[in-house]
């Protein structure tokens, strides 16, 4: 089955920049859709980007900001953070099997499981 770890979290004054990584096993990249989807402080689950044979899919709330990219030959996902804005402060969580459009924030979810497979998170503060 789908086990995901990530790292990279941390703090970041606003303006700033963070690189999230998930090692992904037992997982086919040209199958099925991975991402990153975020939790802040007392708010609903957020999708945030995604990627699926190579596309590339975000929400509103970071595109052009943020870019994800997996490297199959290491089983990585990652998520490039930029200009972060005190909002983007959230638990991240890396994410695999789930509906691609929601995992991308563009379509709100339905239940957990929209969201797939996820790891046990990590923390991004933007002060």
């Amino acid at each position: 089955h789908v086990q995901l770890v990530e790292s990279g979290g941390g703090s970041v004054q606003a303006g700033g920049s963070l690189t999230l990584s998930c090692v992904v096993s037992g997982y086919t990249y040209d199958r099925y859709c991975a991402g990153w989807f975020r939790q802040g402080p007392g708010k609903e689950r957020e999708g945030v980007a995604a990627i699926y044979n190579g596309e590339t899919y975000y929400a509103d709330s970071v595109k052009g900001r943020f870019a994800i990219s997996q490297d199959s030959a290491s089983d990585t996902l990652t998520l490039r953070m930029t200009r972060l804005k005190p909002e983007d402060t959230a638990m991240y969580y890396c994410a695999a099997e789930g509906r691609c459009a929601v995992i991308a924030g563009l379509l709100p979810a339905q239940n957990e499981a929209d969201f797939g497979t996820r790891g046990q998170g990590t923390q991004v503060t933007v002060s």
